[in-house]
């Protein structure tokens, strides 16, 4: 007969299944996003980088990257005892008492938890977490990038640098031991990953823009910037609502617990953001370029939405709508600034949608956490605050976290793709890039004549 306590390990189970179900369809949103901010010619291509990253970063993430980001994690208390629960290892090293986690050490392809359903669903829990961060630089580097060097990447970010970081906040890591370790509040928190999952994948995107250049024809010699539109905007702003709607499995589902009456406030606070960071996108880039800019609205959205991941288990509704508005204002602010000031080409503002947003999203926990939740978060007795709320010692905690982020993302991220540079070529030959990669690379097109 089934325990009350057995039933409910088993609600969460599926209550962390149906929210890995939601975040995987948010593949389907990346990739009409991405494409129809791109051109007619490369659309293939495009869809092709947002197919094969699905397929290739899970099978990295699980012959290499669960064990790196979570193996050290022995199990989940929401989802029942783990099986496997003495097979956990996290590698690092102790100072003053102190340890300092680096990496799991086991659960590698998954052979020591084949059989528990703990470690299962959140081994797919965090595979969809990591194909969200693996995709986003396909949009900044599209409709100039070898497939072949896409490839290399993918297992890279899936198997290297998404579950390292992952491990740091999410596996127990050192960056989550800063508030038992130093006192600085709880540790890095990130409640479903502005930092980890989004801030990772637009430094990474950064990164890459760096190393490929711009597209052919962006900015000119006499220091004029063309505009490149894309091909299909209606069908932009579908994937994105598509996002939009699989973001509440993302939010809410980061709980872990289907009885969690947060889950009520995270799904609100969701909403909330998502649109104020749309409509403050409207209202600037209506300002700036005197007509309303329906590509920039749907950026501020998901700027909104990435904004809000990290804090909205911790933060109020009102909180929210700030934090929201700032990142639709943030996203007009940093597409331009890229352009104009650093002569970085991201066709879909990758960069400024997940990298600025995401780390605006983490610190806006340091900033805005009003103690109302996460009591025990970390191993630290007491819930969440924020600097507004009487803790300090949280904002330093993230902005240590954005920092390391910034510094390791993106010194691996260019420094891997410098070698590939050397190794494979990152672009393709510029005849390739002026017919369209679709016809050349992928020997297929979007839309054929007749």
């Amino acid at each position: 007969m089934t325990t009350p306590t057995e039933f409910a390990h088993s609600i969460n189970l599926a209550w962390v299944l149906l929210g890995a179900f939601l975040v995987m369809f948010m593949q389907v949103g990346f990739a009409m996003v991405e494409t129809g901010f791109t051109r007619a010619k490369n659309a293939v291509n495009t869809m092709a980088m947002n197919m094969v990253i699905y397929p290739l970063g899970v099978l990295s993430f699980w012959a290499l990257g669960f064990g790196l980001m979570l193996g050290g994690v022995p199990e989940w208390d929401a989802l029942g005892p783990s099986l496997a629960s003495g097979t956990a290892h996290e590698i690092g090293f102790h100072v003053g008492g102190h340890f300092f986690g680096l990496l799991g050490g086991s659960k590698f392809a998954l052979l020591t938890v084949a059989r528990d359903p703990s470690n299962l669903a959140m081994f797919l829990y965090a595979a969809v977490f990591m194909d969200t961060a693996a995709t986003i630089p396909t949009g900044a580097m599209a409709e100039r990038w070898k497939f072949a060097a896409f490839l290399c990447y993918g297992v890279f970010i899936a198997a290297v640098t998404y579950p390292i970081y992952g491990n740091w906040v999410w596996g127990g890591g050192w960056l989550a031991g800063l508030g038992v370790s130093f006192g600085f509040g709880h540790g890095h928190v990130d409640f479903a990953g502005s930092s980890v999952v989004h801030m990772t994948g637009g430094v990474t995107a950064l990164a890459g823009t760096i190393v490929l250049g711009p597209r052919l024809g962006k900015f000119r010699r006499d220091g004029t910037i063309s505009a490149i539109p894309g091909h299909n905007l209606p069908m932009t702003v579908i994937g994105t609502l598509v996002l939009a709607f699989g973001w509440f499995g993302f939010n809410t589902g980061s709980t872990l617990s289907a009885s969690d009456p947060r889950i009520a406030a995270i799904a609100v606070n969701t909403m909330l953001s998502s649109s104020a960071g749309a409509i403050a996108a409207l209202a600037l880039g209506w300002r700036w370029s005197k007509r309303p800019d329906l590509g920039m609205v749907c950026n501020g959205l998901l700027g909104g939405l990435v904004a809000i991941t990290a804090p909205c288990a911790f933060v109020s509704p009102q909180a929210a709508l700030l934090i929201g508005v700032i990142a639709g204002l943030l996203v007009v602010l940093v597409v331009m600034m890229l352009e104009t000031r650093f002569r970085i080409d991201d066709p879909v503002g990758a960069v400024a949608v997940h990298g600025a947003c995401g780390m605006w999203g983490a610190l806006s926990l340091g900033l805005l956490a009003d103690g109302t939740y996460g009591d025990g978060w970390n191993g630290v007795a007491g819930p969440v605050r924020g600097l507004f709320f009487g803790d300090g010692g949280q904002l330093v905690a993230q902005l240590i976290g954005v920092t390391t982020n910034v510094l390791f993302v993106f010194g691996a991220s260019y420094g891997f793709f410098r070698l590939l540079d050397r190794a494979v070529g990152n672009r393709v030959p510029a005849e390739v890039e002026w017919a369209g990669l679709d016809t050349q690379e992928m020997a297929s097109e979007a839309y054929p004549p007749g």
